[in-house]
């Protein structure tokens, strides 16, 4: 078969002022029609430059130095800039990493992709709405036609991307470059956008390459998978034998750098030492052996070419590895016991097939749900007094932000951010929070430290009642409890050295003179893995994994008793992810820390926490020990969550049920559901689901609990109150 897109020897050059970097060197690649390429490996590595030479649209001072890249037989990189706009969009189509900033804020979305017909069709501009309207279809935005007259800015991360792929798919390219398109989207969202594209390039036949530092995501969607690493591809090939079986020491590290819901805590992760060269002083020998644990002399003197082991495998090693290390693959049983395989996997007629792990096979059973199990509503029991003297106490709270209209702000309804949430955390815990975008958890997570104040409810830290505090209380109490916001870039000021930001709060607390505080700031630099020459630079001059460290050097500047951590790791590479991880759990066993761990990357709260709560749309929906919540979840929210998680392992990837995903949107927290609020996507979900709200009973374990009224376990015990309404799970077991 012709080859779609051939790309030989590419080197693509960036000239900056003093220096040129060599950010593609040598790269070769084919992709055929209806095929999906993966293309991995760190940030700053050359992939999205790969992506963007194949497109001409480099920055400014890049350029194609040398090679070709030939679509269908056209040579792209010796044609004039008036052809490569024909072919833009047309033939060759870009899914850009952030939809927010491609996406042009002052146009409708039915503008924005008219506009890309119009460029490369002769119609008007009615008809060019028509074929926008089609294909917002196609992506499955839901109401596609009220969705034409909106802007960016009015929908949802998951609805944007939908419009920037409709934008790139509006004429039928037959070449996709979707660069990191779910990076920063919830793993729900992330599996409709990924199912999504594996079934346009099937219906239109279309080659796709898949840029991502996600293993996870490559596993299951890629057919051949390419590994980068400094401006190089350092092994390629199908992606059974890249995953199972790899022999480059940089695939093999990648692969130990990620954990997932089958990794033992108790187990370090693996962490690349070091950083990737500077490709504007590449080095003469084998770029990954100052990294490498596995290098011999000969590394450091000669540069590995990329050889062919058969047709299907290509590698540039002199010592290659002969896939994962001893201890580092999940044993058949822990695969089988995971909680992925116990999703929901389709309802028909009242009832829903569940896969239930079971030793080394899976056993279906068919739960019927014919009556829902009833529960009183939650007390302050069902979730209080399972932690014996506990550090952290919260009850019943509640949350709202207020949408004003008009001249005079008038309130005419409110986002109902937190409702009625109700848990506790013990001393020296590692908590976890998750759920998706807009369920809650950054809210509920600003006011355990107290930078916002609830509506009602009770936030007790070591017995002392948070909200009430004010003044010089308060500042005292913020001693012990510390934010680390997501992004350490926007959280740190540009304008400050490192010294400077680690200072501000020893002086707002008016802590030791200016020689202690220094010499505070040294230790705290160093305990974090950062030399004392850090203290005099600017945060643009770190990496993103040096400038979390940053981040958690100023959490830990007043030596607090509870950190909170939202998202620490969610946009970092997998090498990056696995040393900020480590970071965590040997602050947490020096300084007697206790955590509560925001994020939707179910993976990482699997491994760093010891119990584990579920929010959605304002409310804890399930809550337990982390053991028991990923083996055995019992609500289906929980669940469908589990289900949409990224496994790195293409047969168990392809394995998963697709129409098992969790569908549809997260519905507007102004007007939330009656009822149960997951019931709108719920594939267990009767009419007693939108007349009543469920309560909170016990599964298994006493501190295991879930709100639902058909849940996915039987009831171990009742909880407070609820002991005369509850029996068998609905309909029972059947075999």
């Amino acid at each position: 078969m012709a080859s779609l897109l051939e790309v030989e020897d590419l080197r693509t050059d960036i000239r900056m002022r003093k220096s040129t970097v060599q950010a593609v060197d040598g790269v070769s690649l084919t992709i055929q029609p209806g095929e999906t390429v993966g293309l991995v490996g760190e940030s700053g590595c050359g992939k999205t430059m790969t992506g963007l030479s194949v497109m001409r649209l480099l920055p400014a001072g890049g350029r194609v130095v040398g090679g070709s890249i030939k679509l269908q037989g056209r040579d792209l990189t010796t044609a004039p800039e008036s052809e490569m706009r024909r072919i833009r969009g047309n033939d060759i189509a870009m899914v850009f990493q952030d939809p927010m900033t491609s996406l042009d804020p002052t146009m409708t979305v039915g503008d924005q992709i008219a506009e890309a017909v119009r460029i490369h069709r002769d119609v008007t501009q009615k008809q060019a709405l028509e074929r926008a309207a089609e294909v917002l279809t196609l992506v499955g935005m839901p109401r596609p036609l009220e969705r034409l007259g909106s802007y960016p800015h009015q929908l949802s991360g998951g609805m944007r991307q939908r419009v920037v792929i409709a934008i790139a798919l509006a004429c039928e390219p037959k070449l996709l470059i979707a660069d990191e398109p779910t990076t920063a989207l919830d793993v729900t969202i992330q599996a409709q956008i990924l199912e999504l594209l594996d079934d346009l390039k099937t219906r239109l036949n279309m080659g796709m390459l898949l840029i991502t530092h996600d293993m996870g995501v490559i596993a299951g969607r890629a057919d051949r998978v390419m590994v980068m690493y400094a401006g190089r591809i350092v092994e390629s090939g199908d992606a059974e034998m890249i995953f199972h079986s790899m022999r480059h020491p940089y695939t093999q590290a990648l692969l130990q750098s990620i954990p997932d819901v089958v990794t033992d805590r108790s187990q370090v992760l693996y962490s690349i030492p070091g950083l990737p060269p500077d490709l504007s002083r590449p080095p003469g020998n084998c770029r990954f052996a100052p990294r490498c644990r596995y290098a011999q002399p000969r590394c450091a003197d000669e540069d590995p070419p990329l050889v062919a082991e058969n047709l299907a495998r290509r590698y540039a090693c002199f010592y290659p590895v002969n896939g994962r290390q001893a201890g580092q693959q999940a044993t058949a049983g822990q695969e089988t016991a995971a909680a992925l395989e116990t999703a929901p996997v389709g309802v028909t007629d009242g009832t829903a097939e569940l896969p239930v792990a079971d030793g080394p096979a899976v056993a279906r059973v068919r739960v019927v749900a014919t009556e829902p199990a009833l529960a009183s509503p939650a007390t302050p029991g069902d979730l209080i007094g399972v932690i014996p003297d506990p550090l952290l106490v919260l009850e019943h709270v509640v949350k709202e932000f207020p949408i004003t209209r008009g001249v005079l702000q008038r309130r005419v309804g409110s986002v109902k951010a937190v409702s009625d949430v109700s848990f506790e955390v013990g001393r020296g815990e590692t908590f976890g929070l998750v759920g998706e975008s807009g369920c809650g958890k950054t809210t509920l997570g600003r006011l355990i430290v107290a930078l916002e104040k609830p509506d009602s409810g009770s936030i007790r830290f070591d017995g002392v009642e948070v909200p009430r505090l004010t003044g010089r209380s308060l500042r005292e109490q913020r001693r012990d409890l510390q934010l680390i916001f997501q992004d350490p870039y926007s959280s740190q000021d540009p304008r400050m050295r490192v010294v400077s930001i680690l200072r501000e709060p020893l002086i707002s607390q008016r802590i030791g003179t200016r020689k202690e505080q220094h010499d505070r700031i040294r230790d705290l630099l160093s305990e974090v893995g950062l030399t004392p020459r850090a203290m005099e630079l600017y945060p643009h001059e770190f990496s993103g994994g040096q400038r979390q460290r940053i981040g958690f050097a100023r959490a830990l500047t007043l030596q607090p008793r509870l950190i909170v951590a939202d998202e620490p790791v969610s946009a970092l590479d997998v090498s990056i992810q696995s040393q900020v991880l480590n970071l965590m759990r040997r602050l947490q066993s020096e300084r007697e820390l206790t955590y509560i761990i925001i994020s939707h990357d179910l993976s990482v709260i699997r491994y760093l926490a010891d119990r584990v709560g579920v929010m959605y749309l304002g409310k804890l929906v399930e809550i337990g020990p982390s053991t028991e919540i990923y083996e055995r979840p019992a609500h289906p929210y929980t669940a469908g969550l589990l289900q949409a998680v990224p496994f790195p392992d293409p047969v168990r990837e392809r394995a998963k049920d697709k129409h098992a995903a969790m569908k549809g949107e997260l519905p507007s927290a102004v007007n939330p559901p009656a009822g149960c609020r997951f019931r709108t996507r719920c594939p267990l979900a009767q009419d007693i689901c939108a007349e009543q709200e469920p309560g909170f009973r016990t599964f298994g374990v006493r501190s295991h609990l879930a709100a639902c009224h058909f849940p996915l376990q039987t009831a171990s015990e009742p909880s407070a109150g609820s002991k005369a309404s509850l029996g068998l799970l609905p309909g029972g077991l059947a075999s």
